[in-house]
């Protein structure tokens, strides 16, 4: 069983949380249930809210390290990793390329599928194609390319549809990822150390899909841990590792895909900062593993690092 190290214990933590993206709110859940967490612990915690000033905050907070509770655009996506290592901050969560490459969906997936892990078929709208490809099957998923939290996410199941939920996704991206829609279980892996710890089915209550409001409204979600699987599972999970792998997607993530009736799994999207709120998935997967939240919270804190070498001549 994992344990603390406590490695940080005697030196100032900081919490950067909020930012500017379209999932700030979530965020801000998160980094205050981390700052709750180590404080908890005993640790000195100081919040920092991201914004255009960042550089200047971190420097006036006077934290040696960032657990970084940011989630979406500039927080997931190698953006502030690069302010965390120009500034010698160690942070928590992937690193620069991983960061940038896990929340780049397209980038994402081919990665993935050269490495052999399983991806829905998948066609890239640049400008302002609104053209179906022909080899789409019907339904098929409308997303931005680079956003999370479902935003712009649509399910199109007639052609008539499909230019409008283009329109709909570039709300918040200019590139729109099209792919097959996978009928079958959702499901999500948390994964720590490159381990998978659980599986765990997620299901809407209510529509869809897990919208915005469904993932984040209190009784909207079902969720069964460890998920039904049967002898696929330990092959999904072997799925979900592969995915990380692949992707170099650091100490943690979360690994979501949608899994056949037959058992065939594709992997959706692998999430370097899985949201650490009271409706996360991943503490909820942590803690059927035997770790409950506060111990999880610190462990990550363990795990903070610099990713980029230092080289001078």
């Amino acid at each position: 069983m994992l344990r603390p190290e406590g490695r940080w214990r005697q030196r100032r933590v900081g919490v950067v949380l909020g930012g500017l993206s379209s999932e700030r709110e979530i965020s801000e859940r998160s980094g205050q249930a981390v700052a709750a967490a180590l404080r908890r612990r005993g640790y000195a915690v100081v919040e920092i809210p991201a914004d255009r000033d960042l550089p200047t905050r971190l420097v006036a907070a006077g934290a040696a390290v960032i657990f970084n509770a940011l989630h979406g655009r500039y927080g997931e996506d190698g953006c502030v990793q690069g302010v965390f290592e120009m500034i010698g901050l160690p942070y928590t969560g992937a690193g620069v390329l991983a960061s940038a490459l896990c929340m780049d969906k397209w980038r994402a997936r081919q990665i993935m599928a050269a490495a052999g892990v399983p991806v829905a078929i998948g066609a890239l709208l640049r400008g302002d194609d609104v053209q179906m490809p022909a080899d789409m099957p019907l339904p098929c998923v409308v997303k931005p390319r680079g956003e999370g939290s479902s935003n712009g996410v649509v399910i199109v199941r007639e052609a008539r549809a499909f230019p409008a939920a283009c329109v709909a996704a570039r709300g918040f991206d200019g590139d729109v990822l099209v792919e097959e829609y996978v009928a079958g279980r959702e499901v999500t892996v948390a994964l720590l150390d490159g381990r998978a710890l659980a599986a765990m089915e997620v299901e809407a209550l209510g529509d869809d899909f897990h919208t915005w409001e469904v993932k984040y409204t209190p009784g909207r979600e079902r969720f069964v841990l460890p998920a039904p699987l049967g002898d696929n599972y330990a092959a999904v999970l072997a799925i979900a590792e592969r995915a990380h792998g692949a992707l170099d997607a650091g100490a943690y993530s979360r690994v979501d895909l949608r899994v056949r009736s037959d058992g065939w799994a594709a992997v959706l999207e692998c999430n370097t900062l899985p949201g650490l709120h009271e409706l996360g998935w991943y503490p909820a997967m942590a803690r059927h593993a035997g770790i409950e939240f506060d111990d999880l919270i610190e462990i990550l804190l363990d795990r903070a690092e610099l990713t980029v070498r230092e080289t001078r001549r």
